[in-house]
């Protein structure tokens, strides 16, 4: 596996990639344009800035996360086809950066979904919390408590760009009428369209699980389960067809087992992240350290169905907590991500000494 870093670039981001030199390991940045609008051609001199920024520390930058798709996409609106050509100049133009994966999602107008970003654990740290009560009150309510930590700490959330948030109501009512199986179709026109340019270019299109996985606020959400990623992996049965499989948006359902996932579905997974979650009885889910035993989405299973289907795809911590005083981007610190990514090499280590491997 090639172990990678999600890092919001110079001036958006508390961490320097000085700092991530130093966790062993690491070889991937997993970057984006976090200014970039969903419908925004990425432009090559904006990707080379990038570029400057990450290549001097020895990084690659074969991974982008967070390309995000107009709504028009996702409603067949009547920009769609032309949305979809921008998309396609913006795969061209990171094709010429050396860039082997996208990392998008498809979810209607709220990209992940928390009630809390610094939710206090009994260790003193703080972290993302869900609490599922809120989620059925005014959806407005959410989004003015994450835009506001956002200008609070003069960052940007991918999924939640102001401009966006905005237009709430005009949003929901592009989403009114579109159920569940016209956003599948949708999804796959998308997809089927993107798949000429991706195969050219050598670029696999990494679809991220919703998160939560189900339906949110009465808006539809696909990638939710083994049934879902079965049936969007056959639709367009294609190598550059893949998932972003990650473990903390599907086991917050406790009725997905992620590793037979991994196991089931290991030749397409271009990208993986590694969270952890922990399940509260009235539905509420809080994220814990990247422990097996802190949480329950059985963090040692999901390793070792990696390590037994020969993985050598890219992976990384997904959201860590928030520890020792560090002011960070909620999810997003230095210290506890460092801390998954050494648990995590640990596991791996030991299952090559157990193989053979070492």
């Amino acid at each position: 596996m090639k172990i990678g870093f999600r890092w919001f670039g110079e001036g958006n981001d508390s961490i320097k990639l000085s700092d991530v030199k130093q966790i062993p390991g690491v070889t991937s940045i997993v970057w984006s344009l976090h200014h970039k609008l969903p419908g925004e051609v990425w432009e090559v001199k904006e990707i080379a800035r990038m570029q400057k920024q990450i290549k001097p520390h020895g990084f690659d930058m074969d991974v982008v996360e967070s390309v995000n798709i107009h709504d028009d996409i996702k409603t067949a609106g009547p920009g769609r086809d032309q949305y979809i050509a921008k998309y396609i100049q913006t795969i061209k133009n990171l094709s010429k950066f050396g860039v082997k994966v996208i990392c998008y999602n498809f979810m209607p107008v709220f990209d992940w979904t928390r009630t809390d970003l610094f939710f206090p654990l009994e260790d003193g740290s703080t972290a993302l919390y869900y609490e599922k009560v809120k989620i059925q009150d005014d959806p407005k309510l959410m989004a003015e408590y994450i835009l506001s930590e956002s200008e609070q700490k003069g960052l940007t959330f991918p999924g939640w760009e102001p401009e966006r948030m905005a237009r709430l109501d005009e949003l929901f009512a592009a989403y009114k009428n579109i159920n569940k199986e016209q956003l599948w179709e949708n999804l796959i026109y998308f997809v089927k369209s993107l798949m000429p340019v991706c195969r050219e270019n050598g670029i696999k299109m990494a679809i991220h699980p919703d998160d939560p996985p189900w339906d949110i606020f009465g808006l539809p959400r696909l990638i939710i389960d083994e049934a879902a990623i079965d049936r969007f992996l056959t639709a367009v049965d294609d190598p550059h067809n893949c998932l972003t499989l990650c473990s903390g948006s599907f086991s917050a359902n406790p009725n997905n087992n992620v590793a037979d996932m991994v196991r089931k579905h290991c030749d397409r997974i271009a990208f993986a992240h590694i969270r952890n979650i922990r399940h509260y009885p009235n539905g509420d889910f809080a994220e814990v350290s990247h422990r097996d035993r802190d949480g329950h989405s059985g963090i040692l299973e999901i390793v070792k169905a990696y390590h037994d289907c020969g993985y050598q795809g890219y992976i990384r911590p997904d959201h860590g907590r928030h520890i020792w005083g560090e002011k960070c981007r909620p999810g997003y610190g230095l210290y506890d991500r460092a801390l998954g990514i050494m648990y995590m090499l640990g596991i791996w280590d030991m299952l090559d000494k157990l193989s053979g491997k070492r």
